[in-house]
Order: C-alpha cells, then structure tokens, then sequence
C-alpha cells in the first residue's frame, strides 16, 4: 500500500512538471501569431531570438487561426513579415506549401508575398 503512495504521488509530481512546458510553448506560439498577425517583424525576430530558435525549426508546429504562418500573414496583410518568414524557411519547403495557390483560390491573389513565394520557391 505505501508502495502504490509512493509510486502515485512520483506520478502526480512528474505530471506537473510536464505540463509547464507545454504552457511555455502555447504562450510561444500566440507570441508569433499575434507578432505575424500584426505585422510587426522587428517583435517577431526579437521573440525567436530571445527563446533561441529558428523559425524553420517550428515553422510546422505553429498555426494561427487554423492556418500556417505564411497564410496567416497573407490574410492579415503583414506583407513584411511574411516576406521575413518566406526568407527564414528553405526553398523547397516554400514550394511545396501551396500558400500561392491558397493565396490565388482565397482571394488574395494581389498580394505582393506571392512574388516572394515564387521566388524563393525557384531557389
């Protein structure tokens, strides 16, 4: 019995260790969106730098209004920063998003991050 306390409250304590990273994280991604969605790539860099990461390393795992970073931009017109993002990630993985054919079939087929797509998709 006093093995099954033990073994439970060694449980209980290593669950809540993991679940503050995963807070960490969560507060890390509203960051990006809402630096992306404002179009404030100054605030951007400075929050990849200071958690010093790349953008290419969690440019998969972040998603902003069900939408990947690039997209995100495009639809909150942050031209800037999406050219940053589009700049950050390699050629193939630029071309292989399809953000210029959702950017085309939404609506969005004016905004200036397609040349940058097709750019750095040619690279």
């Amino acid at each position: 019995m006093k093995t099954k306390l033990i073994a439970l409250a060694a449980v209980i304590a290593a669950t809540s260790f993991v679940s503050t990273p995963v807070a960490a994280n969560d507060q890390l991604a509203m960051s990006i969106c809402s630096y992306v969605a404002a179009d404030s790539r100054n605030n951007l860099r400075k929050v990849l730098s200071d958690n010093r990461i790349r953008l290419s390393a969690v440019y998969n795992g972040v998603v902003c209004d069900g939408l990947p970073l690039v997209r995100h931009a495009i639809k909150h017109n942050a031209n800037e920063t999406a050219e940053f993002i589009i700049k950050q990630l390699p050629g193939s993985l630029v071309a292989a998003s399809g953000d210029a054919e959702w950017a085309q079939s939404n609506g969005f087929g004016a905004s200036p991050v397609i040349n940058a797509i097709k750019e750095r998709s040619a690279s």
